[in-house]
């Protein structure tokens, strides 16, 4: 069936595209306004989209024309953040945070989680995270009258050390950091447990097929 977006509504227009753009990792991010208050808000329009540079990305839908949420209005003065990932262990915590508190509230507080000092950023990392990246501000784009599209280059990435299977070569036990994935409605996620392996076909093979 065809949907053409010039002739559906927003709300409509999202609904099919986190209905269908799944499972999509979540950026739990943390900021930290000029005046010290900390905030954390979960977003699941996330994903790194470059290596090298090392770049991540996420929407921030806001609440109304030019509002941006407290998360895009302390980027924008501060121009840093900490995007932390979320695992099966934290999913409660990750959703209590979502809850829209008012401005100075402290979301990690009430979901009773705690912070590690960043080594690069201003802003807490949080330690019941398994991956949490530090970030700065490379550019906000606003795409609507109340979205915006933050890019933010890598600066240091902080791994668990029982998830790490060589530091040296930078192996990660994936798998071990059970993390989760946003999927469609208003409540419903992945866990990434179901997994199958299908390693990439080289050219010469594919040309000796038979």
């Amino acid at each position: 069936m065809l949907f053409e977006t010039d002739k559906l509504s927003a709300q409509d227009t999202y609904k099919l595209l986190v209905s269908t753009v799944v499972p999509r990792p979540i950026a739990w991010v943390v900021t930290q306004d000029i005046d010290g208050t900390i905030n954390a808000a979960p977003f699941s329009f996330f994903n790194a989209v470059s290596g090298n540079p090392p770049i991540v990305t996420f929407g921030i839908g806001g609440r109304g024309p030019g509002d941006a949420k407290d998360t895009g209005n302390i980027i924008r003065r501060t121009g840093q953040f900490v995007v932390n990932l979320v695992n099966n262990a934290t999913a409660e915590a990750m959703n209590i945070t979502a809850i829209d508190f008012p401005l100075g509230v402290n979301e990690l507080k009430e979901a009773g989680l705690t912070t590690l000092p960043s080594v690069k950023v201003k802003p807490p990392r949080i330690a019941e995270s398994p991956v949490s990246f530090e970030c700065e501000r490379l550019v906000i784009i606003d795409v609507g009258i109340d979205r915006s599209v933050v890019l933010g280059r890598v600066v240091a990435i902080h791994i668990a050390d029982d998830c790490v299977l060589d530091p040296a070569k930078c192996y990660v036990d994936t798998p071990k950091l059970d993390l989760i994935g946003r999927m469609h409605g208003s409540g419903w996620y992945a866990r990434t447990t179901d997994r199958f392996e299908m390693p990439r076909i080289e050219l010469d093979k594919w040309k000796r097929r038979t």
